[in-house]
């Protein structure tokens, strides 16, 4: 007689319980990993411009604003504006439109006006400059800048700012539809370096979201006051 064999039972698979913190951890890891690579973006578009030797010609410089200390420009401002002088002696810009609204340490000026009293001082006709001062950031800057240039005559632009602002002050200034010859910039030796380039990996993060918001018609782009 043949003996009964018996069946072997296959081992049961456990189930896998889910886990909520499992989940939990990769979305972490995952938004770390795309933060971190899209910082990493941002600091090389900020540190990626290249002062030239020679800017072309516009019709008017925007000199964009900075914080006045007791209605006299910061150092960090001051460097703008010595290098809008330079264009302008040189005949690069024909005018300067300086731009930046009521702020600043214990001044009871806008930023466009000490821009101006600062120039002025320095031998710029006063003829020569435009003031706007309304804007409280640098979309702000550029519309407002450029409706006064238009009212004006103005029809090509330079934008003047300092090299880590210059990336995303360009691509403003193309969404707003200015006609940008370029932008001219100063390399700080006031500022700190590592602070203002954060600082401006945050700001060029916010302008990104904005002009997103603004594509799709959720936000409006700023109006004239």
């Amino acid at each position: 007689m043949k003996k009964a064999t018996k069946k072997r039972s296959k081992p049961r698979r456990r189930k896998t319980a889910f886990r909520p913190w499992r989940l939990l951890l990769r979305f972490i890891l995952a938004a770390f990993t795309v933060t971190a690579i899209w910082c990493l973006y941002v600091l090389w578009l900020v540190s990626s411009y290249d002062i030239p030797e020679k800017y072309p010609g516009a019709d008017a410089g925007i000199v964009l604003g900075a914080a006045l200390w007791n209605d006299r420009p910061s150092p960090a401002l001051r460097e703008r504006l010595e290098l809008a002088r330079r264009l302008y002696e040189e005949g690069t810009v024909k005018r300067l439109i300086l731009s930046g609204g009521y702020g600043g340490r214990h001044s009871s000026l806008s930023e466009a006006e000490g821009m101006r009293n600062y120039l002025v001082a320095a031998g710029v006709p006063r003829e020569a400059l435009l003031l706007e001062d309304k804007a409280a950031d640098t979309y702000q800057n550029l519309v407002f800048s450029h409706s006064v240039g238009e009212s004006e005559g103005v029809a090509t632009y330079l934008i003047i700012t300092h090299d880590y602002h210059a990336t995303r002050a360009k691509e403003m200034a193309q969404f707003a539809g200015l006609d940008t010859m370029a932008v001219a910039a100063v390399h700080s030796d006031v500022l700190n370096p590592y602070y203002n380039n954060t600082r401006e990996m945050l700001a060029y993060s916010k302008w990104k979201l904005d002009w997103a918001l603004m594509k799709l018609g959720i936000v409006s782009p700023p109006t004239l006051p």
